[in-house]
């Protein structure tokens, strides 16, 4: 019960906010679904600023996303994408709102300089998933 990249101890609590899971990437129960909270590092390339911050998994087995698009449970989320350049820097960000998510990841993806983004919660900052153009 320690996170795996820093070696925090890992809180575990029923969950109190949707979330997400980002295994599953999918929301949480309030109220019912016990999850864990731990620090992670989004970034792997040694050259990057780190940006550690909070995730949380379920507690129980899920199984991880694999798909090629955004799951429906995160729709009513408030997001974020944020798209990354060579060593990890920060080229552009937008919140995601008026415009559907696939408009902004496209827009984000206009930039030359852009090689992937991050998805982010847009409220917490919680780190939810990397994509990669391909």
């Amino acid at each position: 019960m320690k996170s795996p990249q820093y070696g925090h101890p890992i809180h575990a609590e029923v969950a109190t906010g949707t979330g997400p899971c980002r295994l599953c990437l999918q929301t949480f129960q309030v109220g019912t679904d016990e999850r864990l909270l731990f620090t992670y590092q989004p970034f792997t390339d040694p050259a990057a600023l780190p940006a550690p911050g909070p995730v949380f998994i379920h507690r129980a087995r899920c199984e991880r996303y694999d798909g090629h698009a955004l799951p429906d449970a995160l729709r009513s989320l408030p997001l974020a994408v944020e798209g990354y350049g060579d060593h990890g820097a920060l080229v552009v960000q937008r919140r995601v709102g008026a415009l559907p998510f696939e408009v902004v990841l496209e827009r984000t993806f206009e930039s030359s300089e852009v090689r992937y983004a991050h998805l982010r919660n847009a409220e917490a900052g919680c780190f939810i998933a990397r994509i990669d153009v391909g």
